[in-house]
């Protein structure tokens, strides 16, 4: 049987493939996806089964979308709490908005199953791009099950971008726009080493997760680069979160005295966490320990904090238009890299000779 071809050469599934995989009449599957039919549950079950199987998405969305000028663009973050977050969402809905798009937003908590749930659902609304901010733990069962979900986007003429992370593999269809987090890192960790610092106590290891691993392989290459052995006994692991960097901090001083002149926190959020925990045990920043943050978000300037900085709205803006011109225009998938750069403020001090 043939089956609809898209512009991008990827054949559709159809109704009538999922009414034969399931054993009913194509006026079954479309009352049962539409709400309106009461069906056995048996019968729904092997009608969902079937769509689930074949990856189908109901084509009266797609002829809502054609007969509407009421278009839009779908994100995805971890957390609306979060400032890194709530400013690259902005990012989207400011560009969203310019280009005449609706924009809808739903968080994962950083969960990979929650994610590609969301991406599988989101798709179903058609919407002309589906980005996704946020770090995630990308294993490979993950990267190989978004990349199918990356084509079966592009099947339907939308895209998908990766926000803030790196790219899926070559295959992917998938639109990447990201930070420099290992640049970013690296001139952080050298800032402190070129100002004497040899100890330097990394907060927010968090093995597998694509921004965390990119920050630490910074910390690590500037180590290497400036001739300081690599201490794996120097690196904490936490969330992003402020929480996180005072637990981090306050187990880290309980266990002794400091064994580390500087600290390099992932985000700012952990510097903050870090900063409170080292000034209630009396320690001042930078008088005995000098403090570096990523991000550049609040807190960061209230506590004067040097920082990494990162376009984080333009980001956002960025991906929305890259994902609507990739769409009229075809070709390679672009993958842009935004600079970032380093902030200084008072929360470092040169390390006193003898």
């Amino acid at each position: 049987m043939a089956r609809k071809t898209s512009g991008t050469g990827k054949r559709s599934t159809t109704i009538r493939e999922v009414a034969e995989r399931a054993g009913v009449s194509v006026a079954t599957v479309s009352r049962i996806l539409s709400g309106t039919y009461p069906a056995a549950p048996a019968t729904r079950a092997k009608v969902m089964k079937a769509v689930d199987e074949l990856d189908y998405v109901a084509n009266h969305h797609a002829r809502a979308l054609q007969g509407s000028t009421r278009k839009s663009i779908a994100i995805i973050v971890n957390s609306v709490t979060s400032p890194h977050y709530a400013h690259v969402a902005q990012g989207v809905q400011t560009q969203a908005a310019e280009d005449s798009r609706l924009c809808q937003i739903g968080t994962s908590g950083g969960d990979a199953e929650r994610e590609l749930a969301m991406v599988r659902f989101m798709r179903e609304q058609h919407p002309e791009a589906v980005i996704l901010a946020g770090d995630v733990n990308a294993d490979d069962e993950y990267r190989a099950r978004m990349s199918r979900y990356a084509h079966a986007l592009a099947a339907i003429g939308s895209r998908l971008v990766l926000c803030g992370r790196p790219p899926l593999g070559p295959d992917a269809p998938a639109v990447v726009v990201e930070y420099d987090n290992t640049g970013g890192a690296f001139a952080a960790t050298s800032h402190l080493l070129s100002n004497g610092h040899k100890r330097i106590l990394y907060l927010g290891r968090r093995t597998g997760f694509t921004t965390a691993d990119a920050r630490v392989e910074g910390y690590r290459s500037a180590l290497a680069a400036h001739g300081v052995p690599h201490d794996p006994g120097l690196e904490a692991d936490g969330t992003f979160e402020r929480r996180e960097g005072y637990r981090m901090m306050q187990e880290r001083l309980t266990a002794g005295a400091p064994d580390f002149t500087a600290v390099f926190a992932a985000n700012d959020q952990i510097a903050a966490g870090a900063r409170q925990a080292l000034l209630e045990r009396g320690l001042t920043v930078p008088g005995d320990v000098s403090l570096i943050g990523f991000d550049d978000l609040p807190p960061a300037a209230d506590i004067d904090l040097t920082t990494v900085y990162q376009p984080h709205e333009e980001l956002g803006r960025t991906a929305v238009r890259l994902a609507l011109e990739h769409a009229r225009h075809g070709g390679p998938p672009p993958h842009t890299v935004l600079g970032a750069h380093l902030v200084l403020r008072g929360s470092v001090r040169p390390v006193l000779a003898g």
